[in-house]
Formats: structure tokens, C-alpha cells, sequence
């Protein structure tokens, strides 16, 4: 009796486990994701849209905010503003940690730092978290990835040394995704050493037109489904390719409906393709992006 009672217990352990180590799969999250911010958009149920996000948060651990949405900071806003509970202070120093690689513009935004005195955090506090987040980078990948910026922008990207400064810049980046690591946001910042601007985005868009191509697509991929590499920074670097390889657009980066030969079965197709890596459908995408024009632009003006 005790050993089929350990048996049992033993089964139980594991598949807890195989629970816990199962990898999400973070294009479900998307499709998720813009389905909230659609349904707030359409019907302004902002109680719904609270619930929704936080049955959201639940179930995916908390990675990193989508730029355009910040859909993790406008969870607690809209909690806070409804009087609805979503974590406290607890849930305010995750929020931190979210917008720490943004903090050289963060940092302006007066309304964030009412949020965290009306709970008892004070701006000091909150530079010390950033401090500490600062502190947490991988040290190695900041140093080589500031010299990948550099190097890929010396003298303005004129010149045969481009070409040779991207094969560069490819080696390392095989380098790296060969040793199972993705220099995401919250490994590398933002900003590296001295300063130097390092948009991941910018350098996969970069590696388009050389020989890892293939390589970078199929491991992409797989980081864009660990949520580490954004779907964005994907599309380009696939479009990118397509525009230099004179072939069709598959996410509509480099194109506009009002390109002569865009019609509506390319719409269906690209919006197809945007669904199946959780990026929204042109039309959604474009809504998203003007809503956070104007609501910089309000900022800016203020």
C-alpha cells in the first residue's frame, strides 16, 4: 500500500514539474493581448478590460511590455483609477523593472511618479530599483554588444566597411544565439556602455541580406515565441530581406495600401502571416500606432 501511495505521490511531483518547465508559448499571449486592447478600443468597458488583463497576467509570467501598448503599466493604471486591487507595491516594483530600459525617457513622465507616492514609493526609491536593475544586466553581452553598435553604425554605415562590420556583427550574433542566450531588452538595456543607443531591432534588420540569414530566421522565431525577441523586430528583419531580394512583402512593412499593386488578397495573406507570429492585422497595427502618436504628442505639448 505505501509503495503504490509513493508511486502516486512521485507522479504527481513530476508532472508538477513538467508544469512549471513547460516553455510558453508567447504568440498566444499576443493574440490575447491585442484582443484586449481591440475589445477597450471598440467598447470602452474599462472593468472588463482590468479583469481581462489580469486573467492575462496570471497565467503568463510577466517578461517585458510591449512598447506600444504597455499593457502591464495601463493594467495598474486603470486598476488604481477603478479602485480595483492589482498587487500593490508589489505589482509597482515589477512595473519598474518593465520600464527601467526606457528610464532616460520614463523618468519625465510626472503622472508615473504620483502613482508610486500615492503607495508610499518615493523617486529615490525608484532610482535605486533602476539602479539595481542596471546592476542586474549581463555584463558580457552589454560589453560586446556596445561594440556591435558602434561597429555598426561607424562612419554613418558609408563605405565598404559596412559589409565588413555586419559580417562581424553576424558572427557574434551566431555566437550568441549558439550559446542559448537572446540579447533581449532585459539582459542588455537600451543604452550600453558610454551610452551607445542598442535597438536589438535595428541590428537583426541589418543581418537580412548575409549568409545566417536562414539561421537567424528559424532561432528568431523561436525567441519571439519565448517573448524575448519581439514580433516587430522579426517582421522587419524578414521583410527586409524580401524588399532586398526583390520578393513579396510577407508582414507589410515596406508597403502601404496605397502602393499601386497592394490589393486586397495581399492584405488577407500579409494579416494571415502578421496572425501566425501573434502581430496585429494591418488595419488594428496602424489604429494602435496613431492612439500612441497623439498620446505622445499630448505628452510633448503639455
Amino acid at each position: 500500500m505505501n509503495y503504490i501511495k509513493n508511486i502516486f505521490i512521485l507522479i504527481v511531483v513530476l508532472l508538477f514539474f513538467s508544469c512549471r518547465t513547460r516553455k510558453v508559448n508567447y504568440i498566444d499571449y499576443y493574440h490575447k493581448l491585442y484582443a484586449i486592447d481591440s475589445s477597450f478600443r471598440v467598447n470602452k468597458d474599462t472593468l472588463s478590460t482590468i479583469k481581462q488583463y489580469k486573467k492575462l497576467f496570471r497565467k503568463y509570467p510577466l517578461f517585458q511590455q510591449n512598447e506600444r501598448l504597455k499593457e502591464y503599466e495601463t493594467y495598474i493604471k486603470l486598476s488604481d483609477k477603478f479602485n480595483k486591487n492589482f498587487g500593490g507595491k508589489k505589482s509597482l516594483y515589477r512595473l519598474i523593472t518593465q520600464v527601467a530600459p526606457y528610464w532616460k525617457y520614463k523618468k519625465a513622465d510626472p503622472d508615473f511618479f504620483k502613482l508610486y507616492k500615492k503607495y508610499g514609493i518615493d523617486s529615490i526609491q525608484i532610482e535605486q530599483e533602476v539602479i539595481q536593475w542596471k546592476k542586474s544586466l549581463n555584463k558580457e553581452l552589454v560589453d560586446s554588444f556596445s561594440i556591435a553598435f558602434n561597429r555598426d553604425q561607424y562612419n554613418h554605415r558609408i563605405g565598404p566597411i559596412v559589409s565588413i562590420n555586419d559580417r562581424k556583427n553576424a558572427d557574434l550574433l551566431v555566437w550568441t544565439l549558439k550559446k542559448n542566450r537572446f540579447p533581449s531588452i532585459q539582459k542588455i538595456g537600451l543604452y550600453g556602455n558610454n551610452g551607445v543607443f542598442m535597438p536589438m531591432g535595428l541590428l537583426f534588420n541589418h543581418m537580412a541580406g548575409y549568409e545566417h540569414y536562414e539561421y537567424f530566421k528559424t532561432m528568431l522565431l523561436e525567441y519571439v515565441k519565448s517573448v524575448e525577441c519581439t514580433p516587430r523586430d522579426y517582421m522587419e528583419m524578414v521583410d527586409k530581406h524580401q524588399y532586398i531580394n526583390h520578393l513579396e512583402t510577407q508582414y507589410g512593412i515596406f508597403v502601404h495600401y496605397s502602393t499601386p499593386d497592394f490589393n486586397a488578397s495581399d492584405s488577407a495573406r500579409i494579416n494571415r502571416n502578421r496572425k501566425a507570429i501573434g502581430f496585429p492585422s494591418l488595419k488594428q497595427s496602424a489604429n494602435i500606432t496613431k492612439d500612441f502618436q497623439k498620446l505622445n504628442n499630448r505628452k510633448v505639448s503639455k
